[in-house]
């Protein structure tokens, strides 16, 4: 299956990004991958370090008649989501990527691809190893635990990179170059809770909510996909209102910057109205798979007789966490009254855990004004103390705002046009780049993003377009050759 991947155009990018991929690298578990990168550049013979927080730099000098050239430091991340269906086998902690060639497309056997940032990643190994393409002073910067707080790009101290020009390689369509990003905050509710026994002659069932789509949860957060999450809670808000239903666990979602595309739960009721809630569940299953239809066909929701525990969740509790949850935006907040059909801020409900007395909530909050982001997540913390629950932000970052005096934009814009015979879309992006965090410390360096088209991100659906990457490989080339005078 690797070779499969390995033949593809063009070859070296596709072998590189074959041997990454062979290298579990979990955000926040990047050992293996940071030891890999730096055996490759120690191995290449290029000047090659590790920073305190474990991202790599690795610089190669100009080629002859380049040097000239202003330094240009190309910057992708290392790490990668984990995110995999329900019923795929796979350890992500020790097994590498199954790939497989699908028409045009790269994907994975149930699992995320890891294109997102792999093949940046790749493109930049395959500049640093290259003997033959003419490019200025290259430095290159890998980051690590991008996809979970961004703390390889916070942990970079000021003064290492030597770089004027920066190139990130990871914006995710082909036809884009993105000059500004949005910023986030991760809002995490927890509270703990009273167990009970259950009524006397109940019957226990197990709700799956299962087949969305999920997706980026910056990228996609505007396309009206389910949220599994907030599916989940519906359905068990509409049955607690009419039975005494009295919830075991919820275990739904995963990683913040993920749309959540399942859920399950497990309730006790009593057998004497088991008919009627069944009834009444189907009900509102078909509901909401009315409502989803278009956007959402593969949804599926079971009800399934189970074993569980007599332990659960007390009422009031219960009654607390249901409205909290219900009440807690997700999805598209504000549109951008700046940057015409850009999400400004919006929120993604992405974990919800309930079980053995412990409720936690997780959500991360997006917004490219600050000021929004703050306000959305203090709304939320607002909700979520209604409920009882603690709520703690972490991981805030800020958002990267465009610079209008960009010459390496101008640089990417007639390149394009030269290439391509048309002009790109000039944008900013409703995702988290590292582009702002990195220029509080680099607020000279000129930065700019681009990539391959990349669709299903964060989600075992991922996969790139086979042919973009030739595209967005040698649009790279054609850029490092007209790169401005130092």
């Amino acid at each position: 299956m690797s070779q499969e991947i390995r033949n593809l155009e063009p070859k070296l990018v596709w072998k590189n990004f074959a041997d990454l991929n062979a290298v579990p690298r979990p955000s926040k578990k990047e050992e293996r991958v940071i030891a890999f990168m730096v055996d490759f550049g120690k191995k290449l013979g290029l000047e090659t370090i590790t920073d305190k927080v474990g991202n790599v730099i690795i610089r190669k000098p100009a080629t002859p008649g380049m040097e000239h050239k202003k330094c240009v430091t190309l910057q992708s991340h290392l790490d990668m989501v984990h995110q995999k269906n329900t019923d795929t086998v796979f350890d992500f902690d020790v097994e590498g990527i199954a790939m497989f060639v699908d028409g045009d497309w790269v994907r994975a056997k149930g699992t995320t691809l890891g294109a997102d940032n792999g093949l940046g990643v790749a493109a930049i190994m395959t500049l640093l190893e290259s003997t033959a393409i003419p490019h200025p002073e290259l430095e290159a910067l890998f980051t690590i635990d991008e996809e979970t707080g961004m703390t390889g790009a916070m942990g970079l101290e000021g003064g290492i990179l030597k770089g004027e020009i920066l190139l990130n390689l990871d914006t995710e369509e082909d036809d884009e170059l993105d000059i500004g990003c949005a910023g986030g905050v991760d809002v995490t509710a927890s509270r703990s809770y009273e167990e009970v026994t259950a009524f006397p002659d109940s019957i226990a069932y197990r709700i799956e909510v299962k087949g969305l789509q999920g997706g980026h949860s910056g990228i996609d957060i505007h396309r009206g996909y389910g949220n599994a999450n907030k599916i989940m809670n519906r359905l068990l808000f509409n049955a607690t209102e009419a039975f005494p239903i009295e919830i075991v666990e919820i275990n739904g979602g995963g990683l913040r910057n993920a749309i959540p595309r399942e859920s399950y739960a497990i309730i006790r009721l009593p057998v004497a109205q088991e008919a009627m809630f069944k009834a009444e569940f189907k009900l509102d299953c078909s509901t909401q798979k009315e409502e989803l239809k278009v956007m959402e066909p593969e949804l599926t929701i079971d009800l399934i007789a189970t074993e569980a525990s007599d332990q659960v969740m007390n009422k009031e509790v219960q009654l607390l966490l249901l409205r909290s949850v219900y009440a807690a935006h997700n999805g598209v907040y504000a549109m951008s009254a700046v940057v015409s059909d850009l999400v400004e801020t919006s929120n993604n409900v992405a974990r919800v855990l309930v079980k053995e007395g412990a409720i936690k909530i997780m959500c991360l909050t997006r917004s490219s004004v600050n000021s929004a982001k703050t306000d959305l997540a203090n709304g939320l913390k607002a909700t979520f103390e209604l409920a009882g629950c603690k709520v703690i932000f972490s991981g805030d970052y800020p958002g990267w705002t465009p610079r209008s005096d960009s010459d390496i934009l101008n640089v990417l814009l007639t390149r394009y046009e030269t290439l391509f015979h048309e002009k790109p879309k000039v944008a900013a992006c409703h995702a988290g780049l590292e582009c702002g965090i990195l220029g509080q410390n680099y607020p000279e360096m000129d930065m700019i993003s681009f990539g391959p088209t990349i669709e299903g991100a964060h989600s075992p659906d991922e996969r790139v377009q086979i042919s973009s990457v030739q595209k967005f490989w040698r649009f790279l080339l054609e850029i490092l050759q007209h790169i401005p005078n130092k």
